[in-house]
């Protein structure tokens, strides 16, 4: 509230005004709490009328402030709205806004935007294409346009959004640094296991370059692939990416990976685990030769047969409960190294190789073969019908396929297509087995197993990637762009796994995003804004982070202080 003068049949008036921005013109509107009366008038009662009254509003708006004394709203309710308003915000982005403060990305990208001279503020940007990432995942032009939910100053234009992609990617690696170091000071990294896995992203184009390329899709799509390499610490908070073509084998990822984080981030000896696709020879040289050591699974159908004889032998096993049982044994064994000038050459190491049982495998491993069986017998009694992609998982069980060699179709033979029996049998001997290999001899064979087994948050964080933060399919068709694109995808994981671990890993990635985004206001008038939503995860929120956003009435000024506060933490 203020104290305002006017002009009155030419004569001074005084009033105690109340002042709100109008949300469609943006100019500042005055509402009358009290009429004082004529200047001339109160100076026969007050010798200095605006000094006094000046304190009588100074003390109204104090009181009201300790008090919290109830709020009169006038509106009229014959007011309609004008094309294109936009009255409902979000606030359920603050509590993103706190963890992006705390990890010190606005100093990052502030004081780099001023060394690329840019005339619109880049970090304004990021924000925008973080937040609404992680809330809701559109096109970069869909998130421009959408900008007016949250309660920020976006003063860019969509043009300026294009042009800071290309200058974040310049950014990726010193982001991804200054990242490590700021989730190490403030949560504690531990850095001595780390999990990788590789995953892809498909591009709903035809068009191959050098980075868009045709591969082994996860998803078994035909169109160009990226693939991308992930490394996690063993809280499931990822610690560095790269981008590869999608035609790139796995195994080819991981030692470009490493080869960054053990320049740049200054960690010691660390422990890589990765399924089957890393388990090569050359990576488990590099892991060892500097000094950090390795926890892979290992393929048993594919393995020789000294080990497959090993995994049947009865003996040794332990049995653990009614349907699980373990084994291991130090094995010196021998692989074949690439050296700088591609040659292979004998290498003996000494490895633990845990093996063990589990009937729920089992069963999970018949079941999710029964589909590739029945398409096998169906492939068998109409081989037409299918082609090499179609075929999928099912060939393998069918002898005497072939396919033509430039349209993948099926070539009819005289010798006709049957189920292969034997190649089922031999599958079936070693459902429910499993095993892994590792450096660490010096542990039990539980804690492989308990290590081997947080692969799964990296999983996890993938199908975060792909269905939370809706990563794919990539619209996008300039290559700086597009690695602007998982940049901001790689930040929007950060944060929203910190917020998952800082909640206590009670609520899911999903259950967060909806219930932030449910966290929304409506403008009703007079610069007050009505909340309708509240739940356990918001209040959780007030409770471990300090972000309370369970009012239900809110006016913009203490909107604008919370938000603040927060960039202040």
């Amino acid at each position: 509230m203020q104290l305002k003068i006017s002009k009155s049949n030419d004569r001074p008036y005084l009033s105690i005004v109340q002042g709100y921005r109008d949300p469609v013109t943006k100019k500042v509107k005055h509402k009358t709490v009290q009429s004082l009366g004529y200047l001339d008038v109160l100076k026969k009662e007050f010798s200095d009328p605006v000094a006094h009254f000046k304190r009588v509003v100074e003390e109204m708006n104090k009181k009201q402030l300790e008090e919290n004394l109830p709020v009169t709203i006038s509106f009229d309710k014959d007011t309609l709205l004008s094309p294109g308003t936009i009255n409902r915000k979000n606030i359920g982005y603050a509590v993103l806004s706190k963890l992006y403060h705390e990890l010190k990305l606005h100093s990052f990208f502030t004081s780099r935007s001023q060394k690329f001279k840019s005339e619109y503020n880049l970090n304004s940007i990021v924000k925008l294409l973080v937040f609404s990432r992680i809330l809701c995942p559109a096109s970069k032009k869909k998130t421009y346009e959408d900008k007016e939910r949250y309660f920020e100053k976006m003063d860019f234009s969509l043009d300026d959004l294009y042009r800071s992609l290309s200058q974040m990617v310049t950014l990726s690696v010193s982001l991804q640094r200054h990242l490590h170091q700021q989730v190490k000071k403030k949560f504690g990294r531990e850095m001595e296991i780390v999990y990788y896995d590789v995953t892809n992203y498909y591009f709903e184009i035809d068009k191959q370059d050098e980075l868009k390329r045709k591969g082994i899709s996860k998803e078994h799509k035909p169109d160009p692939i990226i693939q991308m390499g992930l490394l996690m610490d063993h809280q499931g908070i990822p610690v560095s990416y790269d981008l590869f073509p999608g035609n790139m084998n796995d195994c080819e990822t991981l030692m470009p990976v490493l080869d960054q984080v053990r320049k740049d981030y200054g960690v010691g000896r660390f422990v890589v685990v990765a399924d089957k696709g890393i388990n090569t020879a050359d990576n488990i040289a590099f892991a060892l030769a500097g000094g950090n050591g390795y926890v892979y699974s290992q393929t048993i159908r594919g393995a020789n047969r000294e080990l497959k004889n090993y995994v049947l032998d009865e003996s040794g096993y332990r049995s653990i409960g009614k349907d699980f049982k373990i084994k291991s044994r130090l094995y010196p064994r021998e692989i074949r190294v690439s050296n700088a000038q591609g040659k292979r050459s004998k290498v003996q190491i000494d490895e633990k190789q845990v093996v063990f049982y589990s009937a729920d495998y089992a069963r999970k491993a018949k079941a999710d073969r029964e589909p590739a069986l029945l398409k096998a017998l169906d492939l068998v009694k109409s081989p037409t019908k299918y082609n090499r992609a179609t075929s999928c998982g099912a060939a393998k069980y069918v002898k005497n396929l072939v396919f033509d060699k430039q349209t993948g179709e099926v070539v009819t033979t005289k010798q006709k297509p049957y189920f292969d029996e034997n190649k089922l049998r031999e599958e079936e001997k070693f459902d429910g087995y499993y095993a892994i290999v590792t450096s660490e001899w010096y542990k039990s064979d539980e804690e492989i197993i308990d290590i081997y087994r947080g692969l799964w948050r990296i999983e996890e964080a993938f199908k975060v990637t792909k269905s939370d933060l809706e990563t794919r399919p990539v619209y996008l068709s300039r290559n700086d762009h597009i690695q602007a694109h998982f940049l901001i995808c790689f930040i929007s994981l950060v944060i929203i796994r910190l917020l998952e671990q800082r909640l206590g890993n009670q609520f899911s990635v999903s259950r967060i995003v909806e219930s932030l985004n449910k966290t929304s206001g409506s403008y009703f008038e007079e610069n007050w804004y009505l909340f309708d939503y509240a739940d356990e995860i918001t209040m959780a929120i007030k409770e471990t982070l300090g972000v309370d956003l369970n009012h239900k009435y809110l006016r913009l000024g203490e909107i604008k202080k919370i938000l603040s506060d927060i960039k202040k933490g």
